[in-house]
């Protein structure tokens, strides 16, 4: 057995120290289990692996609750399993991606900054389970999370038995980034005395009554993170267009020369984006976010950020190591904190955040949609979006213009599911260029859409469209024609490609 007596304080926790089998048996049939982890990383990988080997032998399932997406050890291996019951609020992996699409895993999509209250509410019954993974465990049971903090300390709270990882892959420099909150509930919730991305409210621990720890278990498999595609073309362009848009924001008074707090949501191209800044302009930065991917250590890396907040550390393989290697200059400027503060949206209102989120497609009068694919087939999950986009300083998509290579136009004439309302997304960004639509009405916000983001190749069909959109429905306030918008759906469908028939 893995040696963490060193990361483990006091004898009396010391004797709970057992194997994944073991502590995998005390999770029973129907439980409902919370686990540390959001996008993929601080996740319990001995555990998960453990029970779904116990699940091929004995068949059950049980409700599986996350901070946001986890590894393969958990997502994957429970599924492949037929493990899940239930699953939320977010994941990435492919095999529980095609077993909630094939109903084989019930699955609530839910705002990521929402869910621990929700818990704490009993909306969805006791918390029988918590699996948390840590760099080490104090004499008092204080939990030091390891590179994500995500919903833990709400599981924690809340279940009637915590199982802990203590990972010694998880190097012990991490002591000390975390800043742990957990706020009352209604009616006895207070403001949270943040006034800056970088203040410190709370613990650098999650408090745990040493009582309820049932199991510790070694372990030293490190975060399995995602690789993030190469800074393209179209990513360069984009990050210049906002570039160019911010600058034009201070010039008319409206940032600080600074800017004000980041926001940049989870994956490639969101990456991209704050990559680009790195060679932008603006210094003194603070980021409050949810993930802090390789282009936000970019921004540390050229002096040009000041704090940076989050819930997770998301960083590409690369990028990780990156991390380790240099966590001194990285710890000075990272906090980590629960997702019910990270994702706030009183917080986010209060400290004016630019938000920057992704969409897989956005309609002409500027409804996004950011988790179906075709309108069915749920992609990932809503995230932390929907918490930032609608209580943003100002709120910003970005795709590329066109998908499949160019045989899907990621702007269409009605998307084919709302995540996001026309009411909530103030900037539209491709890499054909910037619609800022602040204060047009529909067909206003219409015409910029169409002519500032589309491809060339689409560009006229949704002009036609629109067009005789406004002379069918007379000038409607917002001219929908809806069999002939959801066309553009059901020709991709049909055929492969919305040219085809173009």
């Amino acid at each position: 057995m893995i040696d963490i007596l060193d990361r483990v304080q006091g004898a009396a926790l010391q004797a709970k120290i057992t194997t994944a089998e073991e502590a995998a048996k005390l999770i029973n049939p129907g439980d409902h289990v919370g686990i540390s982890g959001f996008t993929p990383s601080g996740y319990p990988k001995a555990v998960p692996l453990a029970l779904a080997k116990r699940m091929e032998t004995e068949p059950f399932q049980i409700d599986l609750w996350t901070g946001a997406s986890v590894g393969d050890e958990a997502d994957g291996a429970l599924t492949r399993v037929n493990g899940i019951r239930r699953r939320f609020p977010y994941q990435t992996n492919n095999d529980t991606r095609k077993a909630l699409n094939s109903q084989k895993i019930r699955y609530i999509d839910m705002h990521l900054s929402q869910m621990a209250q929700q818990i704490r509410y009993g909306f969805f019954g006791d918390t029988d389970v918590a699996i948390i993974e840590a760099v080490c465990i104090r004499e008092d049971g204080g939990i030091v999370p390891s590179t994500s903090v995500g919903n833990s300390p709400t599981f924690v709270s809340q279940a009637k038995k915590v199982i802990v990882e203590v990972n010694v892959s998880q190097p012990m420099s991490l002591v000390g980034m975390h800043d742990i909150y957990e706020p009352q509930d209604p009616p006895y919730r207070e403001p949270f005395p943040i006034k800056a991305a970088g203040d410190r409210i709370g613990t650098d621990y999650i408090p745990c009554d040493p009582a309820k720890i049932v199991a510790i278990v070694p372990c030293d498999v490190p975060d399995t993170t995602r690789p993030l595609a190469p800074i393209d073309d179209d990513a360069k362009a984009m990050s210049q267009h906002l570039i160019n848009f911010f600058l034009e924001e201070v010039k008319a008074g409206r940032l600080p020369e600074n800017l004000l707090p980041l926001q940049s949501g989870v994956g490639s191209v969101a990456n991209a984006v704050v990559s680009g800044l790195a060679e932008g302009p603006f210094t003194n930065l603070s980021i409050f976010t949810e993930v802090i991917q390789d282009g936000m250590l970019d921004l540390i890396d050229a002096g040009k950020v000041t704090d940076c907040s989050g819930t997770a550390l998301s960083p590409s393989p690369d990028g990780l190591k990156r991390f380790y290697d240099n966590i001194e200059k990285y710890s000075k400027h990272i906090l980590l904190r629960p997702q019910e503060i990270s994702n706030n949206p009183g917080l986010a209102r209060r400290l004016g955040v630019i938000t920057m989120n992704t969409a897989i497609e956005f309609d002409i009068f500027g409804n996004v949609n950011s988790t179906h694919i075709m309108g069915s087939k749920m992609m990932n999950g809503i995230g932390g979006s929907g918490d930032f986009t609608r209580n943003g300083y100002i709120s910003i998509f970005c795709t590329n213009s066109v998908a499949k290579g160019g045989d899907i136009s990621s702007i269409v004439p009605f998307v084919s599911h709302i995540d996001h309302t026309e009411h909530d997304v103030q900037v539209f960004c491709t890499e054909q260029g910037i619609a800022d639509v602040r204060g047009l009405a529909p067909i206003e916000r219409a015409y910029k859409i169409i002519e500032n983001c589309a491809h060339p190749d689409y560009k006229q069909e949704l002009l036609n469209y629109l067009e005789r959109a406004i002379e069918k429905t007379n000038g409607a306030h917002t001219p929908i024609l809806l069999d002939e918008a959801l066309s553009w759906h059901k020709r991709f469908t049909e055929t492969g490609s919305m040219k085809k028939q173009g």
